[in-house]
């Protein structure tokens, strides 16, 4: 059973930076695709971010262009997101989630097939 256990939130102010890292346990990691997907009180799950299974492809949100720069490193069955230029409006709780088809690189939440519980990130101005 492939887990992905999310690390790296916390309270920030607006403008701030933050790293997030999740670790996959239970499965051949380098196979899969791996995406991130947030999730703010009262609204549904959106997607953030995506990445192939070597690296050399990614895929991001309108909202994340720019800002946001997913990444992995295969040989620590780890993949990261590294957020810049935090605004309010990302604050949500933020999810892995890993699709055993590692050439998908999209935002589709029915192509993902293990998710994370996530981790927390608040936003202040």
């Amino acid at each position: 059973q492939v887990q992905l256990v999310e690390s790296g939130g916390g309270s920030v102010q607006a403008g701030a930076s933050l790293r997030l890292s999740c670790a996959a346990s239970g499965g051949t990691f380098s196979s899969f695709a791996m995406g991130w997907f947030r999730q703010a009180p009262g609204k549904e799950r959106e997607f953030v971010a995506a990445i192939n299974w070597s690296g050399s492809s990614t895929y991001y949100a309108t909202s994340a262009e720019g800002r946001f720069t997913i990444s992995r490193d295969n040989t620590k069955n780890t993949v990261f997101l590294q957020m810049n230029s935090l605004k309010p409006e990302d604050t949500a709780v933020y999810h892995c989630a890993a699709g055993r088809d590692g050439t998908v690189v999209a935002g589709l939440e029915r192509l993902y097939d293990y998710w994370g519980q996530g981790t927390q990130v608040t936003v202040s101005s």
